[in-house]
Formats: C-alpha cells, structure tokens, sequence
C-alpha cells in the first residue's frame, strides 16, 4: 500500500481505557473491581458467549447503563473542539460513546459499540439499541441470538486497515490514556510518521514509543491544554 502524503490539517487521536476512567467508567484493570468478579473468559470471549449467553448479556446491559450515565469529561470536550480548525479522526479502544457525545464525529470504534447489537451469526446486521438491555431471547432476522456489539479477546477488531491509513497521513497525533499493551490495536502508534508530532497522554505506559513525547498526566488535567495549544 503506497504511502499518502501527510496532511498538515489532520489529527489522529489514539484513546483507551484511561479517558473514559476519568468519567467514572470503571475498566478491566481497576483494582476496586469491574471485571475482577468476572474473569476475562467468562465476559468477554467467545467461549463465555457461548457457554453462558445470559450471563454475558447481564455483564454488557449493566456496561451500557453505566456508558449512559457517564458524562464527556474536559479531555473529550477539548478534543471534539479540535474540529474547529481541523480534520479529526479518533481511533478508540473504548466501547463507549462519549466521543460522540461531546460532539466529535470521525470516530473508529476498533473493538465495537455498547450502543449497538449485532447478529450471532452475521456480524453485519448491527441495530442501533442505544442505553437499551439485549435480552435473552432477543433475534436477528435470521433467527439468531443478538449480542452486544463488542470485539471480544481472539476476535479481530475492526477498521484497522483505515485506522493505518489515518495514522500515516496525520500531522499530528494524540494519544491518551492507554496503557499501549492491548494488541493488535497498540500496535497503530507506530504507523504515525517520522516527521509528525506525536504525544502521549497517560498514567499508564510503561514503553514509550519511538518519537513520541510522554507526558504522564491525567487526561483532563494535559489534554485540554495541548488542544488549546493547537488551535491557538
């Protein structure tokens, strides 16, 4: 694939777990607790989909009506903000809609979506369900359970062809609150070009990677100040 010329109007923002934290969603790695009660197999594979349907279902109905709840911080609000004078393309390992929410609207969701459904057997039939539960019982039109909309451990995330090609043409990258060690998703910071400029907002990395500036921070305490740093 042949490389595209940067564009000096583009920003990619890379986001995980840690901005979505700072609006009081809970994830797999808290300590206090979300999915410790819950081991990784039985949730969020497809194994556990399959052995315990309704247990699944239960874990990602109480995921949504928190999703629902939550509240875009200041990160999300400072990056939506960017598209005032740029092109903005979020790339998300997060399966929430705060992004959306605080008015971003180039937003790759690589590991899938609380507020939609999808079919069992055809990943292709999605229904927009919003904060609503997927219930037992609930089909597709080919007669198949509905599952939450979420890309589980040893299924391929998605967009990732794009989610390159997007890293290669920005001018500048953002990325915030994640921990860079959730493969193949990680892996994308190092498609950003050489000459990009390239930040790294985060408590949680522990490698940084080549060419990128680490600023160990929270994200609404660091993000808000290099977007408006940007835009002025």
């Amino acid at each position: 694939m042949n490389r595209k010329e940067i564009n000096p109007k583009k920003i990619v923002v890379f986001t995980g777990a840690g901005i979505s934290a700072e609006s009081g969603l809970k994830t797999f790695r808290d300590s206090d607790g979300l999915w410790e009660n819950y081991p990784i197999e039985l949730v969020a594979t497809p194994e556990g989909w399959w052995n315990d349907p309704e247990l699944v279902l239960g874990f990602y109905n109480q995921r949504r009506s928190d999703a629902a709840q939550a509240k875009p911080n200041a990160a999300h609000q400072a990056i939506a903000r960017l598209e005032e004078q740029y092109e903005v393309v979020i790339i998300t390992q997060n399966i929430d809609d705060l992004h959306e929410r605080a008015g971003s609207t180039q937003v790759l969701h690589l590991h899938g979506e609380l507020t939609k459904a999808r079919s069992s057997i055809e990943e292709s039939l999605l229904y927009d369900i919003g904060s609503k539960p997927i219930h037992l019982g609930q089909k597709c039109e080919l007669n198949s359970q509905l599952r939450p909309h979420v890309v589980w451990f040893g299924e391929i995330p998605l967009y990732m062809e794009e989610a390159q090609a997007h890293f290669q043409e920005a001018s500048r990258v953002l990325v915030v609150g994640t921990s860079l060690v959730v493969e193949p998703a990680a892996s994308l910071v190092k498609r950003a070009r050489y000459q990009a400029e390239k930040v790294i907002v985060t408590l949680e990395v522990d490698k940084v990677p080549y060419g990128y500036q680490l600023l160990r921070a929270k994200a609404t305490s660091m993000v808000p100040t290099i977007c408006d740093g940007w835009l002025n």
